[in-house]
């Protein structure tokens, strides 16, 4: 019987083994994972809810959720998106639901249920799960005296396989089998974290307000590449402050578009906050001349203009210097533009960056020009195929992740079974 072996028990690998082995019952699928679990990411994700995917489902919209690997997965997504991952859940009876900024999760908010379902597939679809067994070379196949490969595994054993699927996510090991076998690896870097700010000498440290969450804000980070450039990216949304710096999902899209450009500059870079976003700067000055006018007899403390959470308007009103039982009318026009420069361009400087829970993202991998993503088979080496983080492919939060594990571990099924 034909075999087909898959490095790696996580989303994309086990995805695909078990595609494999509903598609083509003559192959006998053996999945080797490292650990002594399988799937340990899907069980930790979305706060141990597990972030199936993300409900879009206009695939020009969709990729650009990916700050690399957009492009490759632009054909990818045409043959296997959020709805056919949705489609492929609820055949096994797993009913998922959409939260109110797009995020996917089983209705039953546990990861288990996620877990479940792929191990119960992979078992009635025939996949012989092998645990604990790391992989520690690949041989290819050697024509004219072997047309299969062979896989060294660290207890000494070797097995053959007539096709082979590498599925190891951000492993370095996956990434030295990859490279072993001809191919270029793009230089892995972390993707997806917070960042920890540097406190200034005699101004009110930002962590102070540890546990506040702004919403819509904008952010704007100036990363230095070089004496005289700036790369300049920004970004919208909700942020967290925490007692070492900055999290939330804007953050987050943040770090993992500029995931390369951070790690150039050892996370060193200046990040302005507009507190207000939308509102420009020169309306936020005219909001506060009108409050001048009309609450002119309330302490500053006491009426915060525009929705400014309490603490955060404290907070300013600090960093400025500015006394907060002083009145709106006595408001000097000096510090009316302190203030609305507080408000709508904070700086912060980045001294290194943190993690985003457990969940741990990299960007870089395999060369996407080494790959067909008709199929995901090696450019390089024969009835080699890849899916999943092992490529240079990553994605924001919100799912998009797993939704590249999902695409491209069915693609590779197709292929690897064609």
């Amino acid at each position: 019987m034909p075999k087909i072996i898959i490095v790696g028990g996580g989303a994309a690998g086990f995805f695909a083994a078990i595609v494999a082995a509903e598609l083509s019952p003559f192959f006998q699928v053996i999945l080797l994972e490292a650990g002594a679990e399988p799937l340990a990411k899907v069980r930790i994700s979305g706060g141990g809810r597990c972030n199936v995917t993300h409900a879009c489902f206009d695939l020009a919209t969709l990729v650009q959720y990916y700050p690399r690997g957009g492009k490759a997965l632009r054909g990818a997504f045409s043959r296997f998106q959020p709805q056919d991952t949705i489609a492929w859940f609820a055949q096994r009876g797993v009913e998922l639901k959409t939260e109110g900024d797009g995020r996917l999760f089983p209705t039953t908010d546990d990861s288990e249920t996620i877990v479940h379902c792929l191990r119960r597939s992979a078992a009635e679809a025939g996949v012989e799960v092998r645990v604990r067994c790391p992989v520690v070379a690949v041989d290819p196949p050697k024509l004219p005296e072997s047309e299969r490969f062979r896989v060294q595994l660290r207890d000494g054993t070797t097995l053959e396989s007539d096709r082979l699927l590498l599925a190891t996510g951000s492993s370095p090991a996956g990434y030295r089998l990859a490279a072993q076998l001809g191919h270029r690896i793009v230089p892995p870097v972390p993707s997806l974290f917070t960042f920890q700010i540097a406190d200034e000498v005699g101004v009110p440290s930002l962590k102070s307000l540890a546990g506040i969450s702004v919403s819509g804000v904008s952010l704007h980070l100036e990363v230095s590449k070089g004496l005289d450039h700036r790369e300049i990216l920004t970004q919208t949304g909700d942020v967290l402050i925490t007692h070492w710096g900055l999290s939330g999902p804007a953050i987050l899209k943040l770090s993992a578009w500029g995931a390369r450009l951070l790690h150039d500059a050892q996370y060193q870079a200046q990040l302005h906050i507009h507190w207000c976003h939308p509102t420009s700067p020169e309306v936020v000055r005219q909001c506060l001349a009108q409050l001048k006018q009309e609450v002119a007899r309330k302490q500053l403390a006491n009426y915060r203009p525009l929705n400014v959470p309490q603490r955060l308007w404290h907070y300013l009103l600090n960093v400025q210097a500015i006394d907060g039982e002083k009145r709106w009318a006595d408001l000097s026009k000096m510090e009316l533009q302190r203030l609305t420069q507080g408000l709508t361009r904070s700086t912060y400087s980045i001294q290194g960056k943190g993690s985003f829970k457990d969940e741990f993202v990299t960007c870089g991998g395999i060369d996407l020009k080494n790959v067909n993503f008709k199929t995901m088979e090696s450019r390089i080496c024969p009835s080699l195929y890849f899916a999943g983080e092992i490529l240079d492919i990553d994605g924001v939060t919100g799912g998009f992740n797993f939704q590249s594990a999902w695409t491209t571990g069915w693609l590779a099924a197709q292929g690897i079974t064609a």
